[in-house]
């Protein structure tokens, strides 16, 4: 039943990054269990209730882009993805291979290191289109002329709800020094394949600190780390990362916008609950009643 102005999402998609997985299930940083935060992250999600569309990765699955990493996540995504009836995305980062994430995610045969993993979605009538930034043996982003020509002929013929990009190197600016070594390069180019389409937002990932802005008239929205985060308040000229702050995000898609809420990953303590039965008086009321019994403030 709908209690505000706003009808239901048309789609729910669940955004997760940089999960940065290691051989064997190796702490990184000598201390960051990656395994048990996706696997509180996935228990998060289905404990919700929501059933997303989709759940994407927007790269930077396996720490060194190996094929033993790629299928221990698997083994903890895929039956949790099943249960819920949701489709799963797996974006290139940085840190991933062409060659391993081909072969355990995308169920292929080894992929050419040069051959960027570009894939297109349906998720009825809303598109998604993966575009892999990675470039091999480096850690910032390109889209190479052949990428951004393919994406210009994706985009020709408008989707029916229309587009969502996933991609792992944001377009944007970070107040990071370090990071902007990193970004995503001749940001222009894409900008001008982008112009006049009907891309309605931008997934990303790569700094690991949840940020949001537009580029080119999108809005842009990067998920924060799963495994460990940055800290974008830290001493100027300092890379600082954190165990603390983990989280995915969940974004809905109405027909004219998508709104994006942010899900801590961790064990944080409970200090308020209202449950069914509250929603069910707010659904037994009327309009006016609703206003007047739980809209007014108690000190009023």
């Amino acid at each position: 039943m709908q209690l505000g102005q706003h009808p239901e999402a048309l789609h729910v998609i669940a955004h997760i990054s940089d999960t940065h997985f290691r051989a064997r299930g190796a702490l990184m940083h000598g201390r960051v269990d990656a395994d048990a935060n996706l696997v509180r992250a996935m228990a998060a999600l289905e404990s919700s209730m929501i059933r997303p569309d989709a759940l994407v990765f927007t790269g930077d699955i396996a720490d060194r882009g190996d094929a033993e990493s790629y299928s221990r996540i698997r083994a903890i995504v895929e039956p949790a993805a099943r249960r819920m009836g949701s489709q799963l995305i797996w974006v290139m980062g940085n840190h991933d291979r062409r060659d391993a994430f081909t072969a355990e995610l995308l169920g292929g045969a080894d992929a050419e290191p040069t051959r960027a993993l570009d894939r297109v979605y349906d998720l009825d009538g809303l598109r998604i289109i993966a575009l892999d930034t990675s470039v091999p043996g480096w850690d910032h982003g390109e889209l190479t002329a052949h990428q951004l020509e393919w994406l210009r002929e994706q985009l020709a013929v408008p989707a029916p709800e229309g587009t969502i990009l996933a991609m792992h190197h944001p377009p944007l600016p970070t107040p990071i020094k370090f990071m902007q070594v990193l970004e995503l390069q001749d940001q222009p180019a894409l900008a001008r394949v982008l112009a006049g389409s009907d891309v309605r937002g931008i997934l990303a990932g790569h700094l690991h600190y949840s940020s949001h802005g537009s580029f080119a008239g999108i809005p842009v929205a990067v998920a924060a780390s799963t495994c460990y985060t940055i800290d974008a308040a830290a001493p100027s000229g300092v890379l600082l990362g954190r165990d603390g702050g983990q989280s995915l995000t969940l974004v809905h898609v109405f027909a004219d916008q998508l709104v994006h809420s942010i899900v801590a990953v961790g064990e944080l303590e409970e200090v308020a609950r209202f449950g069914p039965e509250f929603t069910e008086r707010l659904e037994a009321a009327t309009p006016e009643e609703r206003l007047e019994r739980y809209s007014r403030h108690p000190a009023s």
